[in-house]
């Protein structure tokens, strides 16, 4: 009997579906062709998109530009599902279009503590060079 490969990561065929799934997604948000109130009002970045093993299911992770009324964008998705599925389905070429779940996206907050940590007073130090000398160090 055959052993099946485990990987831990999506593959190669399901990162270039999400790559055409986001490009897809971020072009119908850009152009604005939603009736959405909230969604004509607000600028929504798509910086990643993740798809099912059977890419029947395709994650996306949104932001709204400055971080302002997640919640209400993110009901806003939802309610306009169906339409940017159709959407998706009109401008990838796919066997089944996928459905749509939408998440907020973590990663800016993610940089944003990397950057505090990075500034803090403790990593400055050690940059400047006030940390005590390492004793490995013979230059003698």
């Amino acid at each position: 009997m055959a052993k099946r490969f485990e990987s831990s990561g999506p593959t190669q065929r399901q990162q270039r579906v999400a790559e055409l799934v986001r490009h897809a997604l971020s072009d119908v948000l850009a152009r604005g062709d939603l009736t959405d109130p909230v969604l004509t009002t607000h600028v929504v970045t798509v910086p990643e998109v993740r798809m099912s093993p059977d890419l029947k299911l395709a994650t996306a992770y949104v932001m709204p530009l400055g971080g302002q009324d997640e919640a209400a964008v993110l009901e806003a998705l939802d309610r306009s599902k169906k339409v940017l599925r159709g959407e998706v389905a009109r401008r990838v070429n796919l066997k089944f279009a996928p459905d749509l779940r939408f998440r907020r996206d973590e990663s800016f907050d993610e940089a944003a503590r990397i950057d505090a940590l990075l500034r803090s007073e403790r990593v400055r130090r050690d940059i400047d060079g006030d940390a005590p000398d390492d004793p490995t160090d013979d230059e003698t």
